[in-house]
């Protein structure tokens, strides 16, 4: 399981990076990038959200070598979206990110219970309006 992970780990972040460096010097455009990325992901009838949220659901073990794939990918993508949202001059950078990460979790484990026509479907929109709240309350 966790080689299984490990190896979804760095296919998730050569397309991240493959999506980022398409637009190196604004943060805004690859936090939308990626948002689209999601957003065909969780349109895909075949989607079942997040491997790495799937399997910590089932791995219970504090301890189980797998856990320590899944949270140190949770926290890299959690500190990215700070460093984009401290990039786009966001009055509270590490706050916004956590909302985007929480919209980006909340969106996977909905085409779970919900399927591809649930709320999950405006990922991308939501995001932007999140972004935009965000960067005008300031």
């Amino acid at each position: 399981m966790a080689e299984w992970l490990r190896e979804h780990d760095a296919n998730f972040w050569q397309t991240w990076d493959a999506m980022a460096n398409r637009y190196p010097k604004d943060p805004r455009q690859q936090i939308k990038a990626a948002f689209a990325l999601l957003a065909k992901h969780v349109a895909d009838p075949k989607a079942r959200g997040c491997p790495m949220a799937n399997a910590a659901v089932e791995l219970t073990e504090k301890d189980h070598p797998a856990r320590k794939v899944i949270e140190a990918h949770k926290a890299k993508l959690r500190s990215r979206l700070v460093q984009m949202c401290t990039q786009m001059g966001a009055p509270e950078p590490r706050l916004l990110a956590d909302q985007l990460f929480l919209l980006m979790e909340g969106a996977q484990v909905t085409t779970q219970t919900l399927g591809v026509r649930g709320p999950a479907r405006g990922i991308a929109r939501a995001a932007k309006m999140l972004i935009d709240a965000n960067l005008r309350a300031f």
